[in-house]
């Protein structure tokens, strides 16, 4: 009870201290980390990735009391990489780029691997003149510009310390040329989050499915870790979405086609067994990143004639859809909702702005309340119909205006 009482106390009132040594604490285990980086976003504390100028080996807090990812949770960075970046950043202040980096620190230490896992986990986004996707591109030469910069840091070492003098006595100051950045596309939002997780074990920056929580939240009845107790969940269908992270095509003994795949979405990930003409049907959803919606039945198991024993319960595919689709499918009406005390000209003006550039076929309905008079009257738009997207929704957001989607 008194230990409780103790943790219950710092995680009031020091929370982002609190929140980065259970972080700490659990940093070989992802299913904690990622139990505790969404606490924290319950708790409205941001959780931001690996940075050679702020983090240390393990979580910590910076100056704008954010908790901040440690380099020691990143593959193949080890402690001697994480002591070099950190006591030469003590001693030196930040790093400047990518080059400054590799000429201050022991390159003994921190050698290829930790900085091609340092630039995608996002430890280099600090530097804004540079990012991710160039560190791996190359001039048609075959090596990587990470590798260049470090070859280059290697050398300005060397240089220092051969400590060369010239025919009149003074210290030779040889000026080496940085390599030149090349230039190329940065990587998509699921190539940085795939990296990440390959570095991490977990998605620091973001969900890939963070493009759909409007469809997540309005169209989906259950998430993927329903499927872990598949007796709870017995003649129920459940609708769910998620990022396909792993596919495995077979064929049987009998020649027919069946597959393997794991679906994942924020809480959960679950492999999957689909067989027959079912999997003939939807094989084509089956690729790895791709956004899908389900509808799954969940049956009883068979009864054994011969034992009278029930199998396990079954699932049975009723449909696969890409999340792109679900807006455009499911969403029929939105319904805008207004506080009669809150009706300004400006406001007003917005609405009917987003309203004409959004245009469609589904129903708007305007509820205009008052809280004080406990009125509210619902008010179907006759004229006009809209086309439900992302876009409109979020320009609702940005503008406070509350809405609900049927």
């Amino acid at each position: 009870a008194w230990i409780a009482y103790q943790t219950a106390y710092l995680k009031a009132h020091y929370p982002a201290e609190y929140m980065a040594a259970v972080l700490s604490n659990n940093m070989n285990d992802i299913k904690s980390i990622t139990f505790f980086m969404e606490e924290c976003k319950r708790m409205r504390l941001p959780v931001l990735g690996p940075d050679v100028n702020e983090s240390f080996y393990k979580f910590s807090v910076n100056k704008d009391n954010a908790v901040r990812f440690g380099m020691g949770a990143i593959k193949g960075v080890g402690h001697g990489a994480v002591k070099t970046i950190v006591e030469n950043r003590k001693e030196d202040g930040h790093y400047k780029s990518i080059f400054d980096l590799a000429k201050r620190i022991d390159l003994r230490a921190a050698n290829k691997r930790a900085f091609e896992g340092l630039a995608n986990a996002g430890g280099f986004d600090c530097w804004p003149e540079t990012h991710r996707a160039q560190y791996f591109a190359n001039d048609g030469d075959g090596i990587s510009f990470l590798e260049k910069a470090v070859k280059y840091g290697a050398k300005h070492q060397e240089n220092e310390n051969s400590a060369q003098v010239s025919l009149f006595g003074a210290a030779s100051d040889v000026q080496i040329a940085e390599p030149v950045v090349p230039p190329c596309e940065d990587w998509g939002t699921m190539e940085k989050l795939s990296r990440e997780r390959e570095v991490v074990g977990i998605y620091i920056s973001g969900h890939p499915l963070d493009d759909f929580k409007t469809e997540m939240k309005t169209f989906c009845n259950g998430s993927i870790d329903l499927f872990n107790d598949l007796e709870a969940v017995v003649n129920k269908e459940i609708t769910f979405g998620g990022v396909v992270t792993d596919v495995q095509h077979r064929v049987s003994k009998q020649g027919k086609g069946w597959a393997i795949f794991t679906i994942e979405d924020y809480r959960d990930s679950f492999e999957f067994r689909i067989f027959g003409e079912d999997y003939l049907k939807f094989r084509h959803f089956f690729v790895i990143n791709s956004f899908v919606y389900v509808r799954a039945f969940v049956r009883e198991g068979w009864v054994n004639r011969d034992t009278g024993k029930k199998g396990d319960p079954r699932i049975q595919f009723n449909s696969f859809q890409l999340l792109h689709d679900v807006m455009d499918t499911y969403a029929k009406k939105l319904s805008i909702q207004l506080n009669i005390r809150d009706l300004e000209k400006d406001k007003i003006a917005v609405l009917y702005d987003l309203i004409k550039f959004h245009e469609g076929n589904q129903t708007l309905t305007f509820v205009v309340y008052d809280n004080a008079e406990k009125i509210k009257v619902q008010m179907p738009s006759r004229k006009n119909k809209i086309k439900i997207s992302q876009e409109l929704l979020d320009g609702l957001k940005e503008n406070d205006v509350m809405y609900k989607l049927n």
